[in-house]
């Protein structure tokens, strides 16, 4: 936790989304696919309930991770999403992020993404 921070969406008084940034790199992440900056923070175990998904709640959530990055101060935001059809690969495209590298880790396929702060 020395190098996290947990945020959680709520609406109506209940958890509907949460995820965590780290300033430390995951084991699945090859930094060689990225942009070089001196300060990137890591996007990981974003989740949206199923039933407050399709409604907003992921953008805008992701939006808040953003200014969080900026407040930081960090110089961008990476992660990796599943390269399957169930992966959330399009909808972190359809929110600004770079498709900036495919791979494979034990397995399975990964493609990162990143988001430069400006």
């Amino acid at each position: 936790m020395r190098h996290s921070k947990i945020f959680v969406a709520q609406h109506d008084g209940k958890i509907v989304g949460t995820l965590r940034l780290t300033t430390k790199k995951p084991w699945a992440i090859d930094t060689k696919y990225f942009s070089p900056v001196p300060t990137p923070l890591y996007l990981l175990a974003m989740a949206i309930s199923p039933a407050h998904q399709r409604k907003g709640f992921g953008k805008m959530l992701l939006e808040e991770s953003e200014r969080i990055a900026e407040a930081w101060p960090a110089d961008a935001i990476r992660l990796d999403a599943y390269d399957a059809a169930a992966g959330a690969g399009g909808f972190y495209a359809r929110c600004g992020f770079t498709e900036c590298g495919r791979a494979a880790y034990r397995g399975t396929a990964l493609t990162y993404y990143e988001l430069l702060l400006k």
